[in-house]
């Protein structure tokens, strides 16, 4: 798929931002993960970004592969797997990710989905799962919505590429809570594919937004959100 790698890009200069701002994965998505998976399995984490799943699978599984295909990514993955030597980092795309043909008892996918062409991705996935290996679709979900902000929101990704994606799937959620002081606000709202970095002419009018919003909704300087784990998965 030609243009994924040109939409990867988009979050070359955000990885530091992704790393120290975005949610982080509730043990009790990685314990369920552990009733569907063999705890000997081989798992590939595609579209791995800054490593916040990977790093926990690490801690669970012995052998877990992490497809990233940005630099400015697979460097904080880097650091996040620091303390797993077995695990492996490969820079490929979802849908070639160069692995052997029916090697992996599990997939997951975490906040990437929507980022993948769901056929050929599909395929991809028949090919390098074993058979009854299972694919897991991931997404920290805010049950929020602002219609007096300018931004852009990203809550639909995980129903809508789910649907594109899944034939049979299941699902389930796990609550997942955050609270933001405003330094980690401001950093949470520049990690996004579509946040402006400094040289572009929307930053001000951007982060004058992200502001607004802190001061609108924070109560005794902390901003809370409702965030839940959204987990599908299917069988192939």
């Amino acid at each position: 798929m030609p243009e994924y790698q040109n939409l990867s890009e988009n979050f070359t200069g955000k990885a530091e931002a992704y790393r120290l701002a975005r949610p982080d994965y509730p043990q009790t998505l990685l314990d369920f993960i552990a009733t569907l998976v063999p705890g000997k399995a081989k798992i590939a984490d595609i579209g791995a970004g800054t490593g916040k799943l990977t790093a926990l699978l690490a801690k669970k599984f012995p052998d877990v592969i992490a497809i990233e295909p940005n630099h400015d990514m697979r460097k904080e993955l880097r650091i996040a797997l620091a303390n797993f030597p077995k695990a492996q980092i490969i820079s490929a795309l979802a849908d070639h990710t160069e692995l052997p043909d029916h090697s992996l008892d599990a997939i997951t996918v975490a906040q990437a989905l929507h980022w993948f062409d769901p056929i050929a991705f599909r395929t991809e996935c028949a090919r390098i799962l074993k058979p009854n290996g299972i694919v897991f679709s991931i997404y920290n979900t805010f049950s929020y919505y602002d219609e007096n902000a300018k931004i852009k929101r990203t809550e639909g990704h995980s129903e809508t590429s789910a649907l594109s994606f899944f034939k049979n799937r299941e699902e389930l959620e796990f609550p997942n809570p955050q609270t933001y002081t405003r330094e980690k606000w401001l950093t949470f709202m520049s990690s996004h594919s579509h946040s402006p970095l400094a040289d572009d002419e929307n930053y001000s009018e951007y982060f004058a937004e992200v502001n607004a919003i802190f001061d609108r909704e924070a109560e005794n300087d902390l901003l809370t959100r409702d965030v839940k784990t959204c987990v599908y998965w299917e069988r192939f």
